[in-house]
């Protein structure tokens, strides 16, 4: 109750008698001096004009400046709760963007966070301290009442009411508290040690609390379509991140306490050393969520504070794109389509690690699978299973390299080989022989441009004449989030933006004969977690390697040359290729140039 009133008191210092008189001199501030209005102009969320207008209208009707706001639509809920942050001085808490503490959940029931409209969302124990998000942070009484309940010091945050309803269902839902309890209880330093049968120790680690934190962790990064989780050990705490599209997003924290518990965990699960904590391991297991199978790659890392776990999702059951789907179109398709329908030859994927190329690998060799080739891949590791093409996985530990791979892969009587990246100079070597022997090979370069792909391996020693025959296609491609279709809305971007659109675009804008440039954003709602994005896409630059681009590898051309010789061919370039997706309302210009400004 002390922080509470800490709280408003330092939003009006001459308040200090009561609790009671710190909420009617806010209220009386509010009223007769400075109002939450005048906050909302200084912020230019509305004009003097529409402020004087809710005054008259406050006097007249007796209603609340809150009620007039919200019934009239003048500002945004999250807006209004800006202005009443700054007003009141009390802090501003964005729920969506703010990990949920079990600790703190433990401490209060969902029925009272439901019936009070507030959400706990961190907890000290050294201060025993706990925070609260609350639609309502001067309601004194409610405060009073979480402080018995809780038996700690609330310190009120203000929220949006819809971010609070929804913090309540996702993360109640997820009901870590009593296993989070119950996992510190096991691990407090008062209990006595147990004696573990070895025999069955799957049975007693399955039993125990921390079991039920490991699968509700799993299960959150299913829903929340998550491509990763990251579970980092840090001084205080444990903090849990999930990949969404692409961005990491903080969703959970831990008590310090239980990380070696999950970590053991996870280790069991996918078949790592518990007892080594030195060195790095990796692993894998499967587990299934809602219906759907799910692959788990792990990888242990040893760090200051402890061992980090990240744990790559990868989903059996969802089926492999198509080129379209994968953001491909027009003359970039066209061109790729016709490279992969040559009997030989090499296709480089280009791109820094996370940009797809795997993935685009997959669908191609989906498109050309069929049962009169022998497809044979060698991958680090084998990401998805494709019925019909043999796949590989190599392991240096009994010395099956890309290139010791790619060598055996010739006796096996193969039409196309996928080689899951050239990483010296052997691997490429052997590339390009089997591509002149009458093999197609694919393979992926991280090299930033689909250009730089062809320096890159004259620098590994690959003969220019060898080099200029065998090349066929290189691609590009980077991965930006796409505009929430649930939130999409349209505006008029500034002059600077449309010059530059213009500049990047040239002839290719003037093709689509627009009058008015319009560009699309996504506002945030509830289906895509308040970030305005939902899935990806690609943008993608093909470069076919034609008769004058061959002369340019013979003669060891630069990046530049190439690039410049394969624009004036027809090429679309990477940036040409989001800025014509910005234009058609598919991604954002800031997902552009966040993925492909050089």
């Amino acid at each position: 109750m002390a922080l509470a009133r800490q709280n408003l008191s330092s939003a009006h210092p001459q308040d200090e008698v009561s609790d009671k008189s710190a909420v009617a001199g806010a209220v009386l501030n509010s009223s007769s001096q400075k109002t939450i209005l005048d906050v909302l102009i200084e912020k230019k969320l509305i004009s003097p004009q529409k402020a004087q207008e809710i005054k008259l209208e406050f006097i007249n009707s007796g209603t609340t400046i809150d009620q007039i706001l919200q019934t009239r639509n003048l500002v945004s809920e999250s807006d209004l709760v800006l202005a009443k942050s700054i007003f009141y001085n009390i802090p501003r808490i964005n729920l969506s963007e703010t990990p949920a503490s079990p600790e703190a959940l433990g401490l209060l029931p969902r029925s009272v966070a439901e019936a009070n409209q507030l959400m706990p969302f961190a907890y000290d124990s050294e201060l025993n301290l706990l925070s609260v998000a609350m639609a309502n942070p001067l309601d004194l009484q409610t405060i009073e009442f979480i402080e018995r309940k809780s038996e700690t010091r609330v310190k009120p945050f203000v929220a949006t009411l819809a971010e609070i309803k929804k913090a309540i269902a996702e993360r109640y839902e997820a009901g870590l508290a009593t296993e989070v309890t119950a996992a510190l209880k096991d691990t407090s330093p008062g209990v006595q040690a147990k004696t573990v049968d070895i025999r069955n120790r799957g049975e007693v680690i399955r039993a125990e609390p921390i079991t039920k934190i490991v699968s509700t962790v799993l299960e959150f990064a299913v829903k929340s379509r998550a491509s990763d989780i990251h579970l980092e050990p840090q001084e205080e705490r444990t903090r849990i991140r999930y990949r969404i599209d692409g961005i990491l997003h903080e969703k959970l924290v831990l008590p310090k306490e239980v990380h070696e518990a999950l970590v053991s965990r996870i280790k069991v699960l996918s078949g790592m050393k518990i007892d080594e904590k030195r060195i790095p391991q990796d692993g894998r297991f499967n587990f299934r969520a809602d219906d759907e199978e799910v692959d788990v790659r792990v990888s242990c890392l040893p760090t200051s504070h402890g061992e980090k776990i990240v744990m790559r999702l990868l989903r059996k059951a969802s089926n492999v794109p198509t080129l379209p789907e994968l953001g491909l179109r027009g003359r970039a398709l066209k061109n790729l389509e016709d490279a992969i329908l040559r009997p030989h030859g090499i296709i480089i994927i280009c791109g820094p690690t996370g940009s797809g190329k795997t993935t685009t690998l997959y669908a191609i060799l989906s498109k050309i699978n069929s049962t009169r080739v022998n497809i044979v891949t060698l991958e680090d590791p084998v990401e998805y299973q494709i019925p019909g093409i043999n796949q590989v996985q190599i392991n240096p530990a009994v010395k099956l390299t890309f290139a010791t791979g790619l060598r055996s892969f010739l006796r096996q009587d193969p039409n196309v080989i996928m080689v899951g990246e050239i990483r010296d100079s052997e691997t490429a070597e052997l590339a390009i022989q089997a591509s002149l022997t009458g093999h197609l090979v694919f393979s992926t370069l991280h090299t930033n441009t689909a250009s730089g792909a062809l320096p890159r391996l004259l620098d590994m020693g690959a003969e220019p004449f060898l080099l200029a025959s065998s090349i066929t296609a290189n691609v590009a491609q980077r991965i930006c989030r796409k505009i929430c279709p649930g939130c999409k809305k349209e505006f008029v971007p500034e002059q600077e933006i449309i010059e530059d659109i213009k500049n990047v675009l040239g002839k290719l804008l003037d093709e689509r004969r627009m009058t008015v440039l319009k560009l699309f954003t996504g506002a945030g709602c509830v289906e895509c977690n308040n970030t305005g994005y939902f899935g990806m896409t690609g943008i993608f630059e093909v470069l076919p390697v034609s008769e004058k681009i061959s002369r340019l590898i013979l003669e060891r051309s630069p990046a530049s040359t190439l690039e410049k010789q394969a624009v004036e061919e027809g090429m679309i370039t990477m940036k040409q290729d989001g800025y014509l997706k910005v234009v058609e309302g598919v991604t954002t210009i800031e997902e552009v140039l966040r993925v492909a400004q050089e």
